[in-house]
């Protein structure tokens, strides 16, 4: 039994910034992650963090550019807290050593991205903002925490609607570890490698979502998935992200025949919320036609996109061409555990953060760089819940049930089918073909307990795949109405 007083499962900014916080408080930490410390969606996150601290800007408008991104079915409460509250997180941030990119005044450069009614992006080594934010919050950790790597969350443990830490197994040696801890939190990430092409690191698998689940975690809004319109894809294969910040700053989509596709779509344009320009993008890649996004018009695009211009040019595009391939690929999920902004679920003792909770702020459509911001607002929000909570996890002894899998698909199997049946849109008759397809690969057809010591890291990866996929369908079979992210097609 290896005992810490806070159990953190993920490495990304959510979990960065929830240890950073507790650092203050002498608390023993202990943060688990899939693989390295720094493989996480937050590290490859290009866009910046959105917040109102230009002179022109107001926090109320960041709010109502927030709420109608989200179709108005955000909590809130919750928006409110996060926009409000972000100003001064950010200052504390930068005090704490983060550098930003500064405009030729020295003052914080503002970019502008899809929805926002003006400059309100800050970006760090330009496309780079995400690693940047890592390193950060890597640097402003204690020796207070012991960051393992390359092990796997299993399952939870849970007796009578508590958590008392988790289940592991190490990667390189097999090796099974039980942690107790009094507060565990989840900071796992979404769920993009569900599908073909994704934005999201090759360890973003649903994991969170799916032990949530089995420990009887409610969960909310799982049929919002945002699909992001330019990822730079090479005869049907995606490659990587090509930031939105390209479009704010002059990027314009255009079809192999030169038409401007966005020009008639939406009163923004390019700049229109992020799901109404996927499925525009879309929907002219299923017709065999070729887009781009035509970057004549940004100057020195090197020295300001340096991530995307080395991704090109990895995979044979040259950024002085001016034209870059694209397609969409799935990007960040709306939904999640339910919590909220200080991370708290029905389960006493556990927590949620970053992309794997669903706190209500994304409403139907995250808008462009809020998830940067609602991992550092509040991760620290859950650290100052946790040091006014005090608690001591309980001791039990884990039941481990014995049922186990027969049969598994492959993954790319499982990407497929969810990219045809619950992907860009939703067809009403179809959404039950992929509910009975997941349900024939599991005994009890609910995706309930499982032996886990038994069944190796690959086969409860795909398992936790199997339960996401499941969930997310059984949620967009639900909602009949299309908003947002979520576009259904009546057959």
């Amino acid at each position: 039994m290896i005992r810490t007083d806070i159990l953190i499962i993920g490495s990304g900014i959510g979990a960065l910034s929830v240890a950073s916080e507790l650092c203050k408080y002498n608390k023993k930490i202990t943060i688990i992650t899939k693989g390295l410390r720094k493989a996480c969606n937050s590290s490859l996150a290009q866009g910046g963090i959105s917040v109102a601290l230009s002179d022109e800007d107001d926090y109320h408008w960041h709010y109502e550019d927030t709420m109608v991104a989200g179709c108005n079915i955000n909590d809130a409460d919750a928006v409110m807290k996060l926009v409000s509250t972000a100003p001064q997180v950010i200052l504390d941030f930068i005090n704490t050593g983060m550098i930003f990119d500064k405009d030729s005044t020295g003052n914080l450069a503002f970019g502008r991205e899809g929805a926002h009614r003006l400059n309100r992006i800050i970006h760090a080594g330009g496309d780079r903002t995400g690693l940047r934010v890592v390193e950060q919050l890597l640097r402003n950790i204690t020796t207070n925490v012991n960051i393992v790597q390359n092990e796997m969350a299993l399952d939870l443990r849970v007796n009578n609607s508590k958590c008392s830490g988790a289940i592991t197994r190490s990667f390189k040696t097999g090796e099974i570890s039980y942690y107790q801890a009094d507060y565990t939190i989840l900071a796992t990430g979404g769920i993009g490698q569900l599908y073909p092409s994704t934005s999201n690191d090759i360890t973003i698998t649903g994991d969170g979502m799916a032990m949530a689940y089995r420990a009887g975690c409610k969960l909310k809004n799982l049929e919002f998935i945002q699909f992001h319109p330019t990822m730079l894809t090479i005869n049907g294969k995606a490659y990587g992200l090509v930031s939105e910040a390209v479009r704010g700053a002059g990027g314009i989509l255009v079809s192999d025949k030169g038409e401007k596709i966005m020009e008639k779509i939406h009163p923004q344009k390019d700049l229109a919320p992020r799901d109404v320009v996927a499925r525009e993008v879309y929907a002219r890649y299923l017709k065999g036609e070729k887009i781009f996004l035509d970057i004549s018009d940004i100057d020195n695009f090197r020295e300001k996109f340096p991530t995307v211009t080395e991704i090109c040019e990895e995979h044979g595009v040259n950024v002085d061409d001016k034209m870059i391939p694209v397609a969409p690929g799935a990007h960040f999920h709306m939904g999640g555990v339910e919590a909220t902004p200080e991370g708290v679920t029905n389960i006493d003792g556990l927590y949620a953060v970053g992309e794997v909770a669903c706190t209500g702020v994304h409403g139907a459509n995250r808008l462009a760089s809020n998830s940067l911001l609602e991992g550092l607002v509040f991760g620290k929000l859950l650290a100052d819940h946790i040091v006014k909570t005090p608690r001591k996890a309980e001791e039990f002894e884990d039941k481990i049930p014995e049922s186990k899998l027969d049969r598994l698909p492959e993954k790319q199997e499982i990407q497929k089918q969810m990219m045809e049946f619950v992907g860009i849109v939703r067809h009403t008759g179809k959404i039950h073909t992929i509910i009975d397809w997941f349900e024939k690969f599991v005994p009890d057809k609910n995706f309930g307990k499982l032996d886990i010591i038994n069944t190796d890291n690959e086969k409860l990866e795909i398992y936790n795949m199997l339960t996401a996929g499941w969930l997310i369908a059984k949620a967009a079979e639900s909602r009949k109405e299309s908003i947002g992210a979520h576009y259904i097609v009546e057959d």
